[in-house]
């Protein structure tokens, strides 16, 4: 019996998906099954295997290429050395808890120039002279128990230092600042931080944050001589006296701010010329004396934060400049008012319309349902006079509707009496 045609057909067809193809395909694959640890750029170069070894130590996926494939809890960048590559960045965050960073695998890791480390609740740590030399960058957000100034001091070739909700003990910001002559971002917020601001800073640094600490005294001129400063955050401390005159000399700064201290007296007229600040808050100190009005005339500014302090006068802005601002806030001045012929109620500034002799109202609560047309808007006088005549215009006599009433009543009966009789005729 002769096989048809189609038949055999079909039957070649399985036979090559069957047994010839998946012999091709993994003949493709397997090369790529014994291939080594290697850079993007280069494939004969491997990872140093010390380094390796301090990775699976750190709990660093090694089994592929660390370099080119970071995972979600660490990253690492290597350069393209020879015969081994080298680690130069690593970032570790979310640490188990029994990742410890111990000084072997720190000093075969001494290539490093970046270290940052987020959310790793680490033991204390060492590091070799090697490391210190090497590294450029070390970042410690909600990682560590604690460290010391004197650790932090020990970084000298530092150019970014970023502590972050971690109590450093023992040591003021001198101490630690004291021999890192090369440092441009500074960053020791939220640490415990005691004692003052350091009476001498290297010129080279373009951010400084301080905030959330416990650093008392003013602000001294090492700070306000540093030309190339960009920011500058001293919030939430025990910081005092006045705004010193020669912050104005901080020409490149963009961010400013000291909120919530202790400062007293006057905005310094000096700011005026720190034309490029965008972020200003002043808030939440006490300050005095009126605001004032080269702050309108700052084009870059869009934030300003002058809230809660002793601020007392007409607010000298107009309408259009509030506006511009994402954040503006003058709220808690009890003797600031507003010019209501310039801003109109509904901006909800937080503070009161000014009366005529330019002073706060006493009911400034009141002043959401007055009539922002009003011709003087210094005057209390309308205002008076349109709650007299409210008092008096509640709507129709109730004695003249009663009467109306009762004689459309009668009407209406008299005319259905009527009806009914000559119905019944």
């Amino acid at each position: 019996m002769r096989t048809p045609p189609l038949l055999l057909l079909v039957l070649s067809f399985l036979f090559i998906f069957l047994f010839i193809f998946p012999n091709i395909t993994t003949c493709q694959i397997l090369p790529q099954t014994h291939s080594p640890i290697t850079s993007p750029s280069s494939s004969t170069t491997t990872l140093d295997p010390k380094q390796i070894r301090a990775l699976q130590s750190l709990n660093v996926p090694t089994s592929k290429d660390p370099c080119s494939q970071p995972s979600y809890q660490n990253a690492t960048i290597c350069d393209n050395s020879t015969p081994f590559r080298h680690v130069t960045s690593l970032t570790l965050s979310n640490c188990p808890s029994y990742v410890a960073l111990s000084f072997t695998a720190l000093k075969s890791l001494s290539t490093l120039h970046t270290l940052h480390l987020l959310n790793c609740h680490l033991p204390p740590i060492r590091f070799p002279s090697e490391l210190i030399s090497s590294l450029r960058s070390f970042t410690a957000v909600n990682s560590l128990h604690s460290v010391t100034g004197a650790w932090l001091s020990l970084l000298q070739n530092l150019t970014d230092l970023t502590v972050t909700n971690v109590q450093v003990k023992g040591s003021g910001p001198y101490v630690i600042l004291a021999h890192m002559t090369k440092l441009q971002s500074l960053t020791i917020s939220h640490a415990n931080l005691t004692g003052y601001l350091p009476g001498h800073i290297h010129s080279k640094l373009t951010h400084i944050d301080f905030s959330e600490n416990h650093l008392k005294g003013n602000i001294p001129i090492s700070i306000t001589i540093l030309d190339t400063l960009q920011s500058l955050n001293l919030s939430s401390n025990s910081l005092s006296g006045e705004i010193p005159a020669s912050i104005g000399d901080l020409i490149s700064l963009n961010f400013l701010s000291i909120a919530s201290n202790s400062f007293s007296g006057s905005i310094p007229d000096s700011i005026s010329a720190v034309s490029g600040l965008v972020h200003m808050d002043l808030s939440s100190n006490q300050l005095n004396g009126t605001i004032p009005k080269f702050i309108s005339q700052m084009k870059n500014l869009k934030h300003l934060n002058l809230a809660n302090n002793n601020f007392h006068g007409v607010l000298p802005f107009n309408q259009s400049f509030i506006q511009r601002l994402e954040v503006f806030n003058v709220n808690g001045n009890s003797n600031l008012c507003y010019n209501r012929s310039i801003l109109s109620s509904k901006l909800k500034l937080g503070i009161s319309p000014c009366d005529k002799y330019g002073m706060p109202l006493s009911q400034p609560s009141k002043d959401s349902s007055a009539d922002d047309s009003s011709d003087d808007d210094y005057s209390d006088g309308d205002e008076d006079a349109s709650k007299h005549n409210k008092e008096h215009h509640h709507g129709p006599n109730k004695f003249v509707l009663g009467v109306a009433i009762t004689l459309s009543s009668l009407v209406f009966l008299i005319v259905l009496m009527i009806l009914c009789a000559k119905c019944c005729r």
